[in-house]
């Protein structure tokens, strides 16, 4: 079922390319930003409350873990549970765990009067294998030939009055695919990231395969170095915390491992990007809630399937520190693809044909609420935000303001 629906999509973009002569530049941008999420048998989600907690949970994050993983395994081993089927345990944005095992051992862990929630986990997957389809389709998404061209001002960061270097103290952490380390462009911290395919330690690989981090990346933070592109913040350290794969896929239960991870080792005023969701996770929510109550802003995109955002997670969270960001074109008309919906959306920002850095040191433009984030996502780095207009034809009719830099 997976790969037919895969094939109906793939199929209905090359039917879509046979119009392109009467679409304007959202309409050819829409396909290259989409997520699938799929049911992963067998894999299940716990949230516990706040009474399992009898311990002493203090220390780094390396030791919280440790011990949060051991109590896990000491009380659930009732059910069968065994320390090789727990993937993730979560002791600060959440206390809870993800683990493998039968409907059977699922439904007695459930019914514990410990567990708060138990919900399936989903692969959260991109589609970048339509890229070099679409690529040569709708023209100017192909990496710039030129691994350094020299620098310009990308259209959103002149829109929402970045490009401000900063030399400050925050960072900001970019929950995505990876950041290239090297790439010439970026002040990227590698000694603050966090890999959710390496369980319990963040000594796996940071690096972008993909693209998708790097180009947030650079969108938030891309240096004034007389290459490439500037970001909104230039300089600001950008974080990686890599939680989709080279292929685009990872887990929402890797998702909220981020999460967890943001919430122990962030301090108050740091950023955190968020450019993926997909379907509805309370455990998700929860996380991002819990976590920018730590004072860490919290900046989502609100999806790009044309509907109300709050049948969408995280970007249907709310909180004081929380930011749900719709996209719009450089004539500040409300991107297609962009959901909609106030709440839980606060800002609108350039998300249509967005240029930025990609891996292998290059350069790209693509489109969707993920380039619309971050954007707002270095706004806060530089300090308060101020709407400059509202978005023209959302389709709530209740126009998003346009964030711009105070």
């Amino acid at each position: 079922m997976k790969y037919y629906n895969y094939l109906k999509y793939l199929l209905s973009i090359l039917l879509f390319s046979c119009e392109l002569n009467n679409v304007n530049e959202i309409d050819i941008q829409t396909p290259i930003e989409k997520v699938y999420w799929e049911p992963i048998p067998n894999q299940y989600i716990v949230t516990l409350g706040q009474s399992f907690i009898n311990f002493k949970l203090d220390g780094d994050y390396i030791s919280r873990q440790k011990l949060f993983r051991t109590k896990t395994k000491e009380y659930f081993e009732k059910y069968g549970l065994r320390e090789e089927s727990i993937l993730h345990v979560y002791e600060s944005a959440i206390y809870g765990f993800t683990f493998n095992g039968d409907i059977n051992m699922m439904e007695q862990i459930k019914s514990d009067p410990l567990v708060q929630n138990v919900e399936q986990d989903f692969e959260i997957k991109l589609l970048p294998i339509l890229r070099p389809i679409l690529d040569p389709l709708i023209g100017g998404n192909n990496p710039n030939p030129s691994p350094q061209p020299a620098q310009s001002i990308p259209y959103g960061i002149i829109r929402v009055n970045g490009g401000v270097s900063y030399n400050g103290g925050k960072s900001v952490f970019v929950v995505d695919t990876g950041i290239q380390l090297n790439h010439p462009d970026l002040n990227v911290d590698s000694s603050k990231g966090f890999n959710a395919f390496s369980t319990g330690s963040n000594g796996a690989s940071l690096n972008d395969g993909n693209g998708h981090g790097t180009h947030v990346a650079g969108t938030i933070g891309a240096l004034d170095n007389e290459i490439g592109v500037i970001g909104v913040a230039p300089g600001v350290k950008v974080v990686p915390v890599k939680v989709l794969g080279s292929n685009g896929s990872g887990t929402n239960s890797g998702v909220i491992a981020g999460v967890n991870y943001i919430a122990s080792v962030g301090q108050n005023g740091d950023v955190a990007n968020l450019s993926l969701g997909g379907g509805v996770s309370i455990a998700l929510d929860n996380a991002v809630l819990n976590a920018s109550n730590k004072g860490i802003w919290f900046v989502l995109a609100a999806g790009n399937s044309s509907t109300n955002s709050s049948s969408s997670s995280p970007g249907r969270v709310n909180g004081p520190f929380i930011l749900t960001v719709s996209a719009m074109d450089r004539n500040d008309r409300f991107a297609s693809f962009s959901n909609f919906g106030n709440p839980p959306i606060d800002w609108c920002a350039p998300g249509v044909s967005i240029n930025s850095t990609w891996i292998n040191s290059t350069y790209r433009s693509i489109s969707g609420t993920s380039m619309a984030a971050p954007h707002v996502a270095g706004l806060l780095v530089l300090g308060e935000i101020e709407s400059d207009g509202f978005v023209i034809g959302d389709p709530d009719n209740n126009p998003d303001p346009i964030a711009s830099r105070r």
